[in-house]
């Protein structure tokens, strides 16, 4: 009788062990489910089609200055920046004071000063928002209330964001990395400063950034700004201990180039959000263009800043340089794919243009942005930039492919 009992609980522990193993497996089989990520990006709809590529006017500008506003600043009137970016050709213009220095009234400084004036030169409405978060420049074709931007400087992105949309601003990130990074999300800006002032090397951690970025989605246009402080004294004006930046580091060091459908303020924003932009060195550089044709017709279908589904062929590329180009030298071009190094190429300086073919994912997103080096371009009314740029000619904002427009 014990035996039998036995028999039965031991039928029943080897019973009860199996069932436990069979719910362990169950329970790893159901762990090796694949996850379905239901943020993963989705197959999107049809996407407008790229604006036209003749239609169209190429603008030079200066993004980021500061005039005497700025109390930082030394021999800087606004008229002495106007005068200077008509010498040396440039269409537009915005001087970005510290709304700090003035609690944020830019509109009864900058604004209403009476050389806030120009017949030929673009003059953005425009301000470098600075906070203890870092620095940011926002852009307007029209006045706006920047008040209301300075009020909400240190509270929570939401709330700023919401401002921002409000007004109806262009917001741009400055500089980035280093000592005033811009410490709010990327979320909320259009534009991302990635050269700042004519020291090209010191901006090797804003380009990281930008790729991060782009790599993750965000669709950010890349422009520069000189950041400049101090103008050479003229006149009755005493020369400051920072008048030596003046002849480094000015209005155009570096140059941000845009394809506006015409030669409007409100055209200018529109083509700096769109990316329709590229930058470089100085005024007189290279301007660097960036196109792709995308049926093989020879003609080119998109440029910088365009967006596009891919069709699984491969797809052609083009980089131009258009202006003083050096005929007698080699220009290098660094590709750069979904922020990594995908090719270097070598252009004549004579045809100052070169071509290479890629097939864009159909699943995923995929850019392309290119680097121009090469020799400096000289900058007379500002001799020294060119050695701080050093070989930095260039560069273009990315052809995306598979971007999402509602990101």
């Amino acid at each position: 009788m014990a035996l039998k009992t036995n028999r039965k609980i031991g039928l029943l522990i080897k019973t009860g062990l199996m069932v436990i193993m069979a719910g362990c497996f169950s329970t790893a089989s159901l762990g090796q489910a694949a996850h379905v990520n239901p943020w993963a990006p989705k197959p999107l709809g049809t996407l407008p089609p790229p604006a036209s590529l003749s239609n169209g006017v190429w603008l030079k500008g200066e993004l980021h200055m500061h005039s005497r506003h700025s109390k930082e600043s030394s021999n800087n009137s606004i008229s002495k920046i106007i005068a200077f970016c008509k010498l040396v050709g440039i269409d537009f213009l915005a001087i970005t004071d510290h709304d700090n220095h003035v609690e944020g009234d830019v509109a009864h400084n900058t604004w209403i000063d009476p050389e806030f004036k120009s017949d030929s030169v673009l003059l953005l409405y425009a301000a470098e928002w600075t906070t203890t978060r870092g620095h940011g420049n926002a852009f307007s074709a029209k006045p706006y209330d920047h008040q209301q931007l300075y009020d909400v400087r240190d509270q929570r992105d939401t709330v700023v964001g919401r401002i921002k949309n409000k007004l109806g601003i262009h917001l741009s990130a400055n500089h980035p990395s280093g000592k005033d990074h811009f410490g709010y999300s990327y979320d909320m800006v259009n534009s991302i400063e990635v050269w700042n002032s004519a020291i090209w090397p010191k901006n090797a951690n804003a380009i990281m950034i930008w790729d991060d970025m782009l790599s993750s989605g965000r669709k950010l246009t890349g422009r520069g700004g000189s950041d400049a402080h101090h103008g050479v004294p003229v006149g009755d004006e005493k020369p400051g201990p920072n008048t030596y930046q003046a002849k480094a580091n000015y209005a155009g060091t570096p140059t941000t180039w845009v394809f506006a459908t015409d030669r409007t303020k409100q055209a200018v924003i529109d083509a700096l959000t769109n990316g329709r932009v590229s930058i470089s060195s100085n005024p007189y550089a290279p301007r660097v263009e960036f196109y792709a044709d995308l049926n093989g017709d020879g003609k080119m279908d998109m440029m910088m800043g365009d967006n596009v589904k891919p069709t699984g062929k491969p797809v052609k590329f083009k980089v131009q340089l258009t202006g003083s180009s050096v005929r007698d030298t080699t220009y290098t071009i660094n590709v750069v794919k979904n922020g990594n190094s995908f090719s270097t190429l070598k252009m004549d300086g004579k045809t100052a243009s070169v071509e290479f073919t890629d097939t864009p994912a159909i699943a995923g997103r995929t850019y392309y942005r290119v680097t121009v080096e090469g020799p400096s371009t000289p900058y007379p009314q500002v001799p020294q930039s060119a050695a701080l740029s050093g070989n930095m000619v260039g560069l273009s904002n990315p052809i995306y492919f598979n971007f999402d427009p509602n990101f």
